[in-house]
């Protein structure tokens, strides 16, 4: 059939990094403002601290990002949005090492001589897609603390390319991937080949509800329910690398694992928008690419699936 192979890309989001804002009001005013704002954060996220002392280094740090936030939202011909959200208490180092995952493999050739989709014309490739459109994209998940941003994106390959070609929608194991794939290192990351891999020698992935997720590395795989094959793949491929024109006609065809940049502070505190920040280092983290699309003003873009709750993430061409 025309879809049988899941393709494999590495890409980077570029993210832009700012400083911190002054306030004209009263320092007073404005810390018991603060204060009560972190309360009521702390209700709405369901956040409890340990004792007083890790509450208030975590004040501190909630602070930086308002004052952050604020000042970003001061700024003006910004084509997206920063806000408070569950990060909002997390240094941006502790942002990357809990919610990234993604590892490039050493020595990955930027050539590929297998792409499926190469000889595919410009007008084979429609000016706007969106898999949800389609019904092949489940709902957005929730990888937590653990770094598993790889094992989300290979299912959620996995899934549309399965409704693609069977017209059945089901969402798939990535707690499968992190206590199967021994190829990996679980919750500390993992490459998208291995994982891939995985998947075909395996001869697929067993349903979610079969075997949900924990985020947590379990320690080992359940054998029994690893194999009850809902998802399969016969192979992968990987888009030439940073070729965007390839990238179009992969993703035209089916949802694409991508590797992305996501260090960036604005990239932690991202709202909405076509995310156009400058170039950050460092590719890790995992994202799927479920369509592109052009805005109202003109603004291109690529529409990405991520795995940290319901913020969706579009990027600018």
């Amino acid at each position: 059939m025309a879809f049988q192979r899941i393709n494999l890309v590495f890409i980077s989001i570029f993210i832009t990094l700012g400083t911190l804002a002054s306030h004209a009001t009263s320092p007073s005013l404005y810390e018991a403002s603060l204060a009560e704002k972190h309360e009521q954060w702390m209700a709405k996220h369901g956040r409890v601290y340990p004792n007083a002392a890790e509450k208030e280094m975590r004040f501190g740090i909630f602070r930086k990002n308002v004052e952050y936030v604020e000042k970003f939202s001061n700024e003006a011909n910004k084509t997206y949005k920063l806000n408070i959200n569950r990060f909002s208490d997390m240094t941006n180092e502790e942002f990357r090492r809990h919610l990234t995952g993604f590892k490039m493999p050493p020595g990955l050739s930027s050539t590929s001589s297998n792409f499926s989709y190469q000889s595919l014309a410009a007008t084979d490739i429609p000016t706007s897609v969106d898999w949800r459109e389609q019904q092949a994209v489940t709902p957005i998940k929730d990888q937590n603390s653990c770094d598993a941003s790889w094992a989300f994106t290979v299912a959620a390959a996995v899934e549309g390319l399965t409704k693609i070609t069977t017209g059945q929608l089901m969402s798939l194991s990535e707690q499968q991937l992190v206590d199967c794939n021994h190829q990996s290192s679980g919750c500390n990351g993992s490459s998208l080949e291995s994982a891939y891999s995985y998947v075909v020698q395996n001869g697929g992935l067993a349903r979610e509800a079969t075997y949900p997720y924990q985020a947590t590395d379990m320690g080992t795989c359940d054998t029994n329910k690893e194999s009850e094959h809902a998802g399969q793949i016969t192979g992968y491929e990987r888009v030439p690398s940073r070729s965007e024109n390839d990238l179009q006609k992969a993703v035209a065809m089916q949802p694409v694992s991508v590797g992305i940049t996501a260090n960036g502070q604005d990239f932690q505190m991202y709202r909405s928008g076509v995310f156009s920040g400058n170039c950050g280092t460092g590719i890790d983290h995992a994202v799927t690419a479920i369509g592109y699309g052009t805005t109202e003003d003109g603004t291109p873009y690529w529409l990405m699936k991520n795995s940290w709750g319901r913020v969706g993430v579009k990027v600018g061409i």
